[in-house]
């Protein structure tokens, strides 16, 4: 594992607070008690904490100046810590234990390379029934394929689970119950390794009966982390989007508005997109076909007169593979992995480790 802070007091009590923090916000921390001692190691880790106790020693050792330097002080020490950050090189002070949280999202931040942001999609139907789901589910299936670090996200808790579609159901792993109440940063590599998944495609969906609701603080938590450790992030949204549907849309880089190609989804999709227009700046439309009445593409697309991002056929062997949780297989081929295959290929997203080497 890798080392994400060092730790360096002479105070016992200090060392084992902050290894709590440190456990609290699952990295690996180690100790050293001196600055002779954290010499080694000192320019390894994201994340040096000092103690105030031995600041001097680490401003006369002649440590070399470096970014990641926090001054751990306790309470009342306000008139003496600046001084001793300055002369320990440190950038920040956190005095314990007023700034807990303050340290346990820097220590999760220190784990977690700074590889570059995913780009988020939202997913949103114009009327019950609309495909928003699978749409949804089957760009995941398409851009985990194609080696994308994906996260699906189900914002719909009387939706059903979108875990369902693809058979993950009885999968162990963290549903939305688990995050419900969550403040703080989450560490991204925990939530990628208990999320319910299928190859490299992640699903955040909810436990079976009645739904729990979710802080505000929590959903923003979920997609803070989200972003920092995916590939992609694709949401499906309820069209009465709720806290977190409305957390998705803010984070959004496009937002897709799938229309059937009907008259009556046209003149509710109307409604929609000004509604979605609040919360996200980047509304696409997406025509579903066949149209029982005739309705062409072109036709919804000038009526709504939304950024076109294109049309498929509805697949008639969904429905089936739906309920048999068997949408992976049925994605493999057809209209709708066509079209995702053309929606990815347009957004030209680049693999999280080759995002990572670029960044290095």
């Amino acid at each position: 594992m890798n080392l994400a802070a060092l730790i360096v007091t002479g105070d016992p009590a200090l060392a084992d607070g902050l290894l709590r923090l440190a456990a609290a916000a699952d990295v690996h921390a180690e100790v050293a008690y001196g600055a002779d001692e954290a010499r080694a190691a000192w320019t390894w880790p994201a994340l040096i904490l000092v103690g105030a106790d031995v600041a001097e020693d680490v401003a006369s050792a002649g440590l070399q100046r470096r970014p990641g330097v926090v001054l751990v002080t306790g309470e009342g020490a306000a008139s003496e810590s600046y001084r001793l950050a300055v002369e320990a090189g440190a950038q920040d002070v956190a005095a314990l234990p007023d700034h807990e949280d303050w340290l346990i999202n820097a220590l999760a931040a220190a784990s977690e390379p700074e590889g570059g942001w995913a780009t988020t999609l939202s997913v949103v139907g114009s009327r019950g029934g609309a495909g928003a789901s699978v749409l949804a589910t089957a760009l995941g299936l398409a851009a985990a394929g194609q080696g994308l670090r994906t996260l699906l996200v189900d914002a719909d808790p009387y939706g059903g689970g979108i875990d369902l579609m693809l058979g993950l159901e009885e999968h162990e792993g963290v549903r939305w119950h688990d995050l419900a109440e969550r403040r703080g940063r989450l560490n991204t590599a925990t939530l990628r390794e208990t999320l319910p998944r299928c190859g490299d495609l992640s699903v955040l969906s909810w436990r079976r009966g009645e739904p729990v609701p979710v802080s505000d603080d929590a959903a923003r938590s979920l997609f803070d982390a989200a972003v920092r450790g995916f590939d992609l992030v694709i949401v499906d949204v309820p069209r009465y989007p709720g806290d977190i549907g409305r957390a998705a849309l803010r984070t959004a880089d496009v937002t897709f508005l799938l229309v059937p190609a009907e008259v009556r989804a046209t003149v509710a999709a109307d409604g929609l997109a000004a509604a979605l227009r609040r919360h996200t700046s980047d509304v696409r439309l997406v025509v579903q076909g066949p149209a029982p009445g005739g309705l062409t593409a072109d036709a919804v697309v000038h009526a709504l007169d939304l950024p076109s991002a294109g049309s498929f056929e509805r697949d008639r062997r969904l429905p089936a593979a739906i309920d048999e949780g068997g949408l992976e297989r049925a994605c493999r081929r057809g209209p709708l992995a066509e079209y995702c295959g053309g929606v990815l290929a347009d957004l030209a997203l680049q693999p999280y480790a080759y995002r990572e080497e670029a960044a290095a």
